[in-house]
């Protein structure tokens, strides 16, 4: 059979297998990172949070998230993708069933920090995991499909965490509590099918044919061997990896979009509520930007592959979700702001799927699981530091909108940034004896 018929064939079935299941498994982790944002509609009142304290909380995440990304996404090269990403999902699921019984900031800045360090190292440990499985040209559309489970754990995860606030009082347990309860479940169930069922890698893949796993073997080495030459990032020793001016450079791209993201993820709902709707109407309405953002993102991430053109399908988006947030300042009234908001959030998730295309083009094989880590970690640093000053700003302006001014910052600091990676061209990927084409 013609080796790109097989390479086809090869590229499509590990696509439907393992795509979707870590769709879900990301998708949930994503509900019980950003379902207090649900959850403070009626713990904030009954524990005495005022802003600035659930700010903080929601930050302390990124934080811990920060500390751990490295040291996990190592651990996980040591101990393979199988056992790490089971032991994630399940430490994340059982700690984040316990933040249904804080009583108090200090129990809340607890538990959401070992929340993050729980979860720390999931999305690097992941994209690594792809790189073993898909080559460089198809990575733009699949890390774009990977990483649609964000915006789809607002859309299906902000109606289910509204009507759970309904559960107020069963069982002597407050609405917000039956919602982390029962949302932490799906992850320590994930976690048992992921030891059991996940392969290590394509020899491993008993759903793959022989033909299949040569083709991908032989691929994926040839570009690994093209990578160990011609990557602008090819140290060997982690802390070098971690100071690379390349590492370091995209690190600060992805800041802007990371604090975008996951500060709206925390704050939309909030944000929506103060114009005086329902928690139902707040969860389904909160799910319309997210849904719209899944689309493009998908499709934009097809667009990357097709060019194999990367910084400006990256930077593109990011001006887009700066633009779009830097005008959600001035609206006060609900329809523009939800135009707006729909607008950043979908330039803020086309951005991913090109740009961590983009990032593992320029590391060397010795150097992925250092530099990915470090990438999001820095990232989810942001998420901190925005996090954080949304809350401050909202409680001494009492406006969200000049809230998400250091947002929108970031988001500026990153798009100048990503300009200065021009001259940092990538090689093209070898298409080889038995390219797709």
């Amino acid at each position: 059979m013609d080796s790109s018929v097989v390479g086809k064939a090869a590229v499509r079935r590990v696509t439907t297998v393992l795509i979707p299941f870590l769709m879900f498994c990301y998708l949930v982790s994503f509900i019980d990172r950003v379902n207090v944002g649900f959850a403070a509609f009626q713990m904030n009142k009954d524990l005495g949070l005022s802003s600035s304290v659930f700010g903080l909380g929601g930050g302390l995440f990124f934080l811990s998230y920060f500390l751990f990304e490295v040291p996990s996404n190592l651990a996980m090269r040591k101990y393979g993708a199988r056992r790490w990403i089971a032991r994630i999902m399940l430490s994340w699921g059982l700690i984040s069933g316990c933040t249904a019984f804080v009583t108090g900031p200090y129990s809340f800045y607890v538990v959401r920090f070992l929340l993050g360090a729980a979860e720390a190292g999931f999305f690097p440990g992941v994209i690594l995991y792809l790189t073993q499985w898909f080559p460089a040209e198809n990575r733009g559309r699949i890390v774009s499909l990977f990483y649609v489970a964000v915006p789809l754990s607002s859309f299906v995860g902000s109606p289910i965490s509204a009507s759970l606030l309904g559960l107020e009082g069963m069982g002597g347990l407050h609405g917000w509590q039956w919602l982390f309860i029962i949302e932490a479940i799906p992850a320590v169930l994930l976690a048992a099918v992921t030891f059991f069922w996940l392969p290590e890698g394509p020899a491993d893949a008993r759903w793959l044919a022989d033909d299949q796993k040569r083709w991908l073997s032989a691929r994926l080495e040839a570009e690994r061997r093209l990578q160990e030459e011609t990557a602008p990032v090819r140290e060997r020793r982690t802390w070098r990896v971690l100071m690379h001016p390349q590492v370091l450079l995209l690190s600060l791209v992805y800041a802007g979009t990371s604090a975008a993201s996951n500060g709206l993820s925390l704050w939309q709902p909030q944000i929506l509520k103060s114009f005086g709707l329902t928690n139902a109407q707040t969860g389904w309405l909160n799910s319309l930007p997210f849904a719209i953002a899944s689309i493009a993102m998908i499709w934009w991430g097809n667009r990357s592959d097709r060019t194999g053109e990367r910084v400006a399908s990256t930077a593109i988006p990011l001006a887009l979700s700066a633009c779009a947030l830097g005008a959600c300042l001035f609206m006060t009234q609900l329809a523009p702001t939800v135009m707006f908001l729909v607008l950043t959030l979908v330039g803020t998730y086309a951005f991913k799927g090109p740009f961590w295309a983009l990032s593992t083009e320029r590391l060397g094989p010795e150097a992925s699981a250092a530099g990915l880590a470090q990438i999001n970690a820095v990232g989810n640093l942001a998420g901190f530091g925005g996090t954080f000053l949304i809350g401050v700003i909202r409680d001494a302006t009492g406006s969200y909108a000049l809230a998400l001014a250091p947002v929108l910052v970031l988001q500026l600091m990153g798009f100048v940034l990503l300009m200065a990676t021009r001259r940092h061209r990538a090689p093209a990927a070898s298409s080889g004896p038995a390219g797709l084409h």
